[in-house]
């Protein structure tokens, strides 16, 4: 029974167990995550009191839909309430709900995995598990509430029933990313749509009415959610479009090249497979027609001049397909001298990726800074905080921005967490370190992790109990 088990689930718990490995030892968040996380905060912890939610007050840059925060709550709800009631600290309600997201993406990704194993085999199916496992960004991304990642979720769906010939289906799926999570995944969707209509694998009038359909359901049921939640007629993800498309303002949080997706952001996710994907296309007939659509998503994706690798992220599944059917089709042939060693460059490969992604880990263990500042705070007495890192009474926390450092000595604040140093009526009280960069040397290790101070915790100098205390300092 056992081992029937684990030929159904072993797969799955092995993706998994990687996720909740790297939602344990980093379980704070960064400001990209910050609405999704705030919501799940307020959805478990206020309910229906929506004056009190975070988003009211701290709207962010553009508004985002509440639909992935509710159904990622919903889930993690009954052992959520289980910690109210013990009155453990909210930090473990931060990673119930970051592991119910972890496993709501990864149950996706185990519906593709199946549609892969039924199309290519048990053997392609392996590859495409051990190429997931071994790169970093996936598993580290999937258990992070950002609306690239709710997206990929439904995206995961969309590349199934592809693979399963449920062509209709698939653009409804792909519509419903595009209208309520990332309406850049319309990037996706039109490639795709394109290559069905020419190689008449569905029929332009019924694609159109089902489509139309399903895009007037889906900007309801955004419309009637999210109006409600931010108190305005609103459609979250026109306003991202307009920002980011019309507008352009996203350039404004930093530009890369165009070519920066191929030359930097798919190498660092998709390790070894990155060659092997473009192998997988010349080996298999069958590959170009599911790469291309993911591959027009990157390039179109790419005259945009803000980049970040979360963008793109939905197209890894499909790279790590056409890479593991040509991982397989090498293995196969390994007995065969050529490919002999070419089974043996991959197995060399592999373990370069492992070490790769061992050490990105490493660096990103060290980027949360701010998060685990706030936890030695705690102990002993905005970057990585959120509002599930708080305590109860009689802690109060502020998250007000763009207060000037002269005006920090005449408000009442008894510890600060920022980046300055020295500030006017304070006292550095300690720092904590972040990762700075990587740095090659001679020996052994030959790579290792420069870090530097990021955050620092000020105190009051005007409470004189706080200032008997020995704190470590800052020099």
């Amino acid at each position: 029974m056992a081992s029937k088990f684990l030929q159904l689930y072993g797969y799955d718990l092995l993706l998994v167990s990687i996720a909740a490995f790297y939602v344990l030892m980093v379980p704070y968040t960064k400001v990209e995550e910050s609405f999704n996380i705030q919501a799940m905060h307020d959805i478990l912890y206020h309910r229906h009191h929506l004056d009190n939610y975070d988003h009211l007050e701290f709207p962010g840059v553009v508004p985002r839909t509440f639909i992935g925060a509710f159904l990622v709550s919903i889930f993690s709800s009954p052992i959520v309430l289980a910690v109210q009631l013990l009155h453990l600290p909210k930090i473990y309600s931060l990673i119930i709900v970051r592991l119910a997201l972890g496993c709501i993406i990864l149950s996706t990704l185990r519906f593709l995995r199946i549609q892969v194993r039924n199309k290519f085999g048990h053997q392609v199916e392996a590859f495409f598990v051990i190429f997931t496992a071994i790169q970093f960004h996936l598993l580290f991304y999937c258990s992070r509430a950002l609306p690239n990642i709710l997206a990929m979720g439904v995206v995961n769906l969309a590349y199934g029933h592809w693979l399963k010939g449920n062509f209709y289906t698939a653009l409804n799926y792909l519509v419903f990313a595009t209208t309520i999570f990332r309406c850049d995944i319309v990037l996706l969707l039109c490639p795709l749509g394109l290559e069905l209509l020419l190689t008449k694998s569905i029929s332009f009038w019924r694609a159109f009415k089902c489509c139309t359909v399903t895009t007037l359901l889906c900007i309801g049921l955004t419309v009637l959610v999210d109006s409600i939640m931010w108190k305005r007629f609103l459609w979250p993800e026109f306003e991202v479009f307009w920002f980011n498309s019309v507008l352009n303002r996203s350039s404004e949080w930093g530009t890369h090249s165009i070519h920066w997706y191929f030359t930097s952001a798919l190498p660092r996710s998709l390790l070894t497979a990155y060659p092997l994907f473009m192998l997988g296309v010349l080996l298999d007939r069958r590959l170009l027609p599911l790469v291309l659509p993911a591959l027009s998503f990157v390039v179109l994706y790419s005259k945009l001049p803000h980049k970040e690798l979360r963008f793109i992220i939905s197209s890894v599944p499909i790279f790590n397909l056409s890479a593991a059917v040509a991982a397989s089709r090498i293995y196969n042939n390994r007995k065969k001298s050529f490919w002999k060693f070419l089974n043996l460059v991959i197995l060399g490969l592999l373990l370069i990726s492992l070490g790769c992604t061992i050490i990105t880990f490493m660096a990103s263990y060290e980027n949360y800074p701010s998060g685990r500042a706030l936890k030695e705070l705690h102990q002993i007495a905005m970057n990585g905080i959120s509002l599930f890192c708080e305590n109860e009474w009689p802690w109060r926390y502020s998250k007000e921005e763009e207060i000037t450092l002269e005006e920090f000595g005449q408000r009442n604040f008894t510890y600060l967490i920022n980046e300055h140093r020295t500030i006017d009526g304070y006292k550095c009280l300690f720092y904590v370190n972040g990762f700075s960069r990587l740095r090659r040397q001679s020996g052994f290790p030959p790579i290792i992790l420069d870090k530097e101070p990021k955050v620092y915790i000020h105190g009051n100098i005007k409470n004189e109990e706080l200032m008997l205390k020995p704190w470590p300092g800052c020099s």
